[in-house]
């Protein structure tokens, strides 16, 4: 079925599609997509961090920095679908895809498969987590147990498994699909590189928080900490057989870090004055400078697009770091993973291209939606009609000849709250932006005190900390705001 899909997708692509530039002329693309790091973790955007990203602050000075860009989530699968499809993930779904999960994708066109279509080579490396058609793989009878999750031979290993980046897009793929999921495991393509043995362990503690690990099958001396390396190791080669090559390529890394388990290798291990996150994120800093020189080694830096930013803001382990340690992780902004508030879903977002996108700052309200418009008018791609029907092409605001066509954006919690940004004003369709729980002293030392409106309203330009309901003074912007948002889930 996938194969009739993708050969009646390219030939309608094939059919509508305009002369295209020489492969010369078209850029190289390249995302690179943190897991759980806030807005705060990129230090050249923190006066107060305690974390040093050297790798990124070199970045950041290369690049167009927007300080106003968000996730569709607030959370991982959604924030990674969203990505790929230019389409808001509540459209579908509003959870992460659970281990063992099906496919997210119902038929929609993917950045990757717009792309190849005309002409790009496409890899993933890294973590999916958007699912994959497990029962194309299960014993018939296998059951996962409350405790242990699905035994190792509940699966027949030996098989492809479709349903995963390949048939969506992608040429080529190595992760462990989910760091802290089953099966504990590298993946190569469609299939799996050593077939897991033994169920879960988890040896010792993390560097910091818990392992977070479900339940299930694992490769028999399985090392957690050696994921990341071995990504970026894959990373920097695939960068390194692109060269000399006609056709340009799009590589989408998403880390695993500095998501739990955090694990820095000894490499990093108490360098940071942060704890182990810290040392982890020196680690993700590291992986990023890694890939750049890469891409500089292999004389690929001056014609490639480098993105990068990060799924959501940070897990609920930055309120005790924010106060043991005085390291922020969402600046300035309120809330964590999962919120509603801002320090949810603002990112950071660094875009580079040399010759073409200016080095410096940008204020413009953007989503991570709008790459996939964005990078396919970048690389000449046609859009299929209907496909991407969230995505804005910021190629203008890119160059510095428009300003950003987006206005509004609908933000959705995974308990399926919803929230609204529309200029400078953000409406919460719920009686708190938390999913998140803020321990008590984090919202006495910040001024956030309990209310009984229904909803909140903030005016980020006067109130960026989102301090000050103004639910029941201005019913009119809320009237005007909630029409919004019916209007846009329609």
């Amino acid at each position: 079925m996938h194969r009739f899909r993708t050969l009646t997708y390219v030939l309608l692509v094939v059919a509508v599609a305009p002369f295209y530039a020489t492969a010369a002329e078209r850029p190289n693309i390249v995302i690179l997509y943190a897991d759980d790091m806030g807005y705060g973790d990129l230090a050249v955007q923190n006066p107060a961090a305690k974390v040093l990203t050297p790798n990124l602050d070199a970045l950041a000075r290369q690049s167009l920095r927007f300080t106003d860009a968000h996730s569709s989530a607030s959370i991982c699968s959604p924030s990674r679908y969203a990505l790929l499809t230019g389409r808001y993930h509540w459209r579908s779904f509003h959870g992460i895809v659970d281990s063992f999960g099906p496919s997210a994708f119902n038929g929609e066109a993917t950045l990757p498969e717009v792309l190849r279509s005309a002409g790009y080579r496409t890899a993933c490396i890294g973590k999916w987590h958007l699912g994959w058609n497990w029962n194309a793989i299960k014993r018939p009878g296998a059951v996962p147990s409350r405790e242990a999750g699905y035994a190792p031979d509940a699966f027949d290993w030996s098989r492809p498994i479709p349903g995963g980046p390949l048939d969506h897009g992608f040429d080529e793929y190595f992760g462990d699909d989910v760091p802290n999921f089953p099966p504990y495991a590298w993946f190569e393509n469609d299939r799996i590189v050593t077939p897991p043995s033994v169920p879960r362990t988890t040896p010792g503690k993390p560097a910091e928080g818990g392992w977070e690990c479900r339940p299930g099958p694992m490769v028999e001396g399985w090392d957690f900490a050696a994921v990341m390396p071995t990504l970026t190791k894959r990373a920097v080669d695939w960068i390194g057989r692109q060269k000399g090559k006609a056709e340009p390529f799009f590589l989408y890394f998403p880390f695993t870090s500095p998501h739990a388990p955090m694990l820095p290798t000894s490499e990093y291990a108490g360098k940071s004055q942060v704890g182990g996150y810290g040392d982890y994120l020196l680690q993700t800093d590291a992986t990023v400078g890694a890939v750049l020189a890469a891409l500089k080694a292999n004389g690929l830096d001056e014609s490639t697009i480098v993105i990068f930013s990060s799924d959501n803001g940070p897990e609920s382990y930055a309120y005790p770091r924010l106060r043991k340690l005085e390291h922020r992780s969402t600046g300035p902004w309120r809330g964590l993973k999962r919120d509603l508030y801002e320090g949810g879903h603002r990112v950071p977002l660094l875009v580079r291209w040399p010759g073409v996108v200016k080095p410096g700052m940008s204020d413009a309200l953007v989503s991570q939606i709008d790459l996939f418009a964005t990078l396919a008018a970048a690389g000449d791609a046609p859009i299929p009609a209907g496909a991407a029907p969230d995505s804005h092409n910021l190629l203008p605001l890119w160059e510095g000849t428009g300003p950003s066509p987006r206005h509004t954006i609908v933000h959705a919690a995974p308990n399926e709250r919803y929230a609204i940004r529309d200029g400078d004003w953000v409406y919460i369709d719920a009686p708190t932006g938390n999913v998140t729980k803020a321990p008590g002293w984090f919202n006495k030392s910040q001024g956030y005190e309990a209310h009984q409106s229904p909803g909140e309203l903030f005016d980020l330009k006067a109130d960026p900390a989102q301090q000050s309901n103004l639910f029941e003074t201005h019913p009119e912007q809320v009237a005007k705001l909630k029409a919004k948002l019916a209007e846009a889930r329609r």
